[in-house]
């Protein structure tokens, strides 16, 4: 896939010869964790780069981690619920750990999930939802675990359910975290998709594909060999990065 020569006959490192097919552009948002507000100024962004680019078969890959930590997560859903009525086929998402999570804790009515869900910023995701924060702090963890399905609509959580783990176009892997080094993409595991670190961004070795994640927060893009980390920490820094692919372009767009 890779390999290409340069005009000076020079291996092209991976980020360089990467493409996607003719006539697609593509963006892809990094975690959003419960931040409405930026999604939002990026949405306007890419449509406004969008137009500015001329035609094209424009699709939109969000790398998940829609929800905790900031303070909207149920608006998030519902936009991108929207989003998704109104471009079904050019708008994707990708399951992040923070959804598997999310999912589980209504799903599974188990008090150990519900307290790691709030170990990793679900309180605020719960506090999205109709429910105050006197009640919320009222309720036993055994309470609590009953009442998530409550106030979750469960349009909610069948539209997180219909999210995928990895997305391939032309050169590009976008996931959510990242893959296990060596092992073919369609016997990744989706623990690893979702959760992996230190044994994918430590890997120095290449991928089959260059691959688009989010899950690791950098202060800015890290470009490296042939992985783009776009997680800039938005719940915290308030920049919501997303990448812009056509043919073999790349560029940035950040709240």
């Amino acid at each position: 896939m890779f390999g290409l020569l340069s005009r000076k006959g020079k291996k092209k490192k991976p980020l360089d010869a990467a493409r996607v097919p003719d006539g697609m552009r593509v963006y892809a948002i990094g975690d959003i964790h419960g931040r409405k507000d930026l999604l939002k100024k990026l949405l306007k962004q890419i449509e406004a780069d969008d137009e500015e680019r001329g035609p094209a078969s424009t699709h939109i890959i969000f790398l998940g981690d829609l929800v905790d930590r900031g303070p909207d997560s149920a608006g998030v859903i519902e936009k991108a619920i929207k989003l998704k009525k109104k471009q079904p086929h050019n708008v994707r998402f990708l399951m992040g750990n923070h959804e598997e999570v999310f999912l589980k804790a209504c799903r599974r009515q188990d008090k150990k999930v519900t307290r790691f869900f709030l170990r990793i910023g679900g309180e605020e995701t719960i506090l999205s939802y109709p429910i105050s924060k006197k009640e919320y702090r009222e309720l036993d963890m055994k309470q609590l675990t009953k009442k998530l399905p409550e106030i979750v609509p469960e349009e909610h959580l069948e539209f997180i359910e219909s999210f995928e783990d990895q997305i391939v176009v032309g050169d590009y892997l976008f996931v959510h975290a990242g893959i296990r080094p060596e092992v073919p993409l369609p016997q990744q595991e989706a623990e690893d998709l979702r959760w992996i670190r230190g044994e994918f961004l430590n890997y120095r070795g290449d991928f089959e594909k260059v691959v688009v994640y989010g899950h690791t927060i950098y202060k800015k893009v890290r470009e490296k060999r042939s992985r783009i980390g776009i997680d800039t920490g938005a719940w915290d820094t308030g920049k919501l990065t997303a990448v812009g692919l056509e043919g073999g372009e790349r560029w940035y767009l950040q709240t």
